[in-house]
């Protein structure tokens, strides 16, 4: 089963040499490689129209800031793997643990895959608490409207089955892509949703976090908005 790994990028000159080097030694294949660069104003852009952009497949480039859902929605378009994955830019999720990950569809006992932070035995970074609490509430939250019991619902690691999530409309542009992603999986009918414990090598704001506060609520709207009114 081929595998495409979507990795949206913004502002991520520090890091986006080291991902894709990462990314090409994960040992599987075959794998394709797809960035999409937000509209980058910190030199990413001109990195990967150099010799870093030889690391990835396929390179879209934003032509202005849109957000990590409207990236990742350009990313899954582009995608021509039987399997699909999320992977960010920056160095918070290991890369050679997507095999892991994706395991449980390519034995065919699942259609998506939560990355979980908080499961199993993996390194976990010591940062920020009321970033964890508010992604327990989130997570909780969210389950109590979908009925499945995830442990990370904010996870950037969601692998899916290609046909899965190209006949799903995303609409949110953000963060939001997280708790709409999952409520609108979780009414596919028969739908087989798994997790696997994976580790987390958290960033500060200063090693350039993007997340804040605001991102929270609208997660909050959203699943409200797409459980509750969709």
């Amino acid at each position: 089963m081929k595998l495409s790994i979507i990795i949206p990028c913004y502002n991520e000159k520090k890091t986006i040499q080291s991902i894709l080097e990462t990314v090409r030694k994960v040992p599987y294949k075959p794998k394709e490689i797809i960035v999409v660069d937000d509209f980058s104003k910190d030199g990413t852009r001109d990195l990967l129209k150099g010799k870093v952009g030889k690391l990835a497949d396929k390179i879209v480039y934003h032509e202005y800031n849109q957000g990590k859902g409207a990236a990742l929605r350009t990313g899954f378009q582009a995608a021509t793997g039987d399997i699909v994955i999320v992977q960010d830019a920056d160095l918070e999720y290991d890369p050679f643990e997507i095999p892991g990950v994706i395991d449980p569809i390519v034995k065919n006992k699942a259609d998506v895959v939560f990355g979980s932070r908080f499961m199993g035995g993996r390194p976990h970074r010591v940062v920020y608490y009321w970033h964890s609490l508010g992604n327990l509430f989130l997570t909780t939250l969210s389950n109590m409207f979908t009925n499945i019991n995830l442990t990370d619902m904010e996870t950037c690691y969601k692998a899916f089955r290609s046909e899965v999530i190209k006949s799903i409309d995303i609409e949110e542009k953000r963060f939001g892509f997280e708790p709409e992603i999952t409520a609108k999986i979780s009414k596919i009918k028969d739908i087989r949703i798994y997790e696997v414990g994976i580790s987390y090598y958290g960033r500060t704001y200063a090693e350039g976090k993007k997340i804040g506060w605001r991102d929270g609520f609208r997660a909050l709207w959203c699943i409200l908005k797409y459980n509750l009114f969709r």
